[in-house]
């Protein structure tokens, strides 16, 4: 059965080669977009998109009555396996305490603690909020385990709700390991490493100070590339570290927060495929000062923003609120914002189906109440998803 879509106010489609844009001029890093326009899905894909004027019949009619729509929210960065929360920890560090890497451990000890059933029942609530708010694709860590048995389950859990599994084993070093770190990455890049690969697309790395450095990031990452995993790196987050080097040296799909960049790791990125991936909800929810996008950008980095939901350094699943936040705090401009939030994200996990709307792509869109897409920044705040397709059904 075909479904027609009409009278939309602004039909954002997204160019999907990197710079390819309707005005190449007015239009950056590929966004396009059609004013009173008309969509139409088959079989789950895009089957045309143009002005309303022109569409063609379907079964099926939707008024979208001057909204407009937008590719599905892709979300390349994620840990929604979890138990426990840290709200006490939040509310420290708006008092003044400072965020530290080894908070993960709190959450550790909860994750370990919890039944398959608790973390699953925590997982899909997680993922329906998400998609509640327009995202219809997302990547999700595991990460909060750090054994053998409970990173394992964390991918499998995972992996029944996303193909876009990430193994992060190398979060922190656990406590049993204190004065071992050679030793746990040993079992990091072995035994869990064995237990979780078949159930994961990605191997991921904390390389930062307080959790990993560059040679033991390094010997993570091969393993799990060895193991036919694609890398990708918690890069440069608290310091101007190695990690973002890193990531390019070994081809990572993406490094993630780029929040303390060298002007060598801005040429790095500007000249490699991997993705400058930025999540503003992190400098929202510790007060470190956010992501300079507009160096990356102007370098002619490719940028995607994702949430970084997690339990202890960004509790959120709001896109529209990263959205936001990049334009106002990050100098983004809002077809910048929405680009990098859609088409960044199916980049930063090596995508062509998912992150914009030329016929062909699987048919995830997100109407929201307003004409154009900037109201995702214009209206902060404010629960603006009128309604969610995936994969051309309704779901929201």
């Amino acid at each position: 059965m075909s479904v027609l879509i009409t009278n939309i106010a602004e039909l954002t489609t997204n160019g999907q080669e990197r710079g390819a844009a309707a005005d190449p001029a007015a239009a950056p890093r590929g966004f396009a977009a059609v004013a009173d326009a008309a969509l139409v899905i088959e079989q789950g894909r895009v089957a045309w998109t143009g002005p309303a004027s022109r569409a063609p019949a379907a079964d099926e009619i939707v008024d979208a009555e001057g909204r407009a729509v937008l590719p599905g929210f892709v979300d390349s960065h994620a840990h929604l396996v979890f138990a426990g929360e840290r709200g006490a920890e939040f509310a420290a560090r708006m008092a003044g305490q400072p965020y530290r890497a080894g908070g993960i451990r709190s959450t550790v000890a909860a994750t370990r603690q919890a039944t398959d059933g608790q973390l699953r029942a925590n997982l899909r609530r997680l993922a329906a909020e998400m998609l509640g708010q327009g995202i219809t694709t997302f990547e999700c860590k595991s990460g909060y385990g750090l054994t053998t048995t409970d990173e394992a389950r964390s991918v499998a859990i995972a992996a029944e709700v996303t193909p876009e599994v990430t193994y992060l084993g190398a979060h922190v070093v656990p406590p049993e390991f204190d004065g071992d770190p050679a030793g746990y990455v040993d079992l990091v890049c072995g035994a869990m490493l064995d237990a979780c690969a078949p159930h994961a697309r990605w191997v991921d790395v904390f390389c930062e100070q307080g959790a990993f450095g560059r040679d033991e990031a390094a010997a993570v990452l091969a393993a799990g590339i060895a193991a036919g995993l694609e890398a990708r790196v918690h890069a440069n987050q608290l310091t101007a570290g190695p990690g973002v080097q890193l990531a390019v040296e070994v081809g990572a799909a993406s490094a993630d927060h780029c929040s303390n960049l060298t002007d060598a790791d801005v040429g790095a990125l500007a000249a490699s495929p991997t993705v400058a991936t930025l999540l503003p909800g992190v400098e929202f929810s510790t007060r470190h000062p956010y992501p300079d996008a507009r160096r990356l950008l102007d370098a002619g980095a490719t940028v995607a923003l994702a949430t970084d939901c997690n339990p202890g350094s960004c509790f959120t699943s709001s896109m529209p609120l990263c959205i936001a936040l990049a334009v106002r705090e990050m100098h983004m401009t809002t077809q910048e914002a929405v680009w990098a939030a859609t088409a960044g994200g199916a980049r930063a996990l090596r995508r062509t189906d998912v992150g914009h709307l030329g016929v062909g792509a699987r048919a995830d869109l997100v109407m929201i109440d307003g004409p154009s897409h900037a109201y995702l920044a214009y209206r902060p705040g404010v629960p603006l998803v009128a309604g969610v397709w995936r994969a051309g059904e309704r779901v929201v």
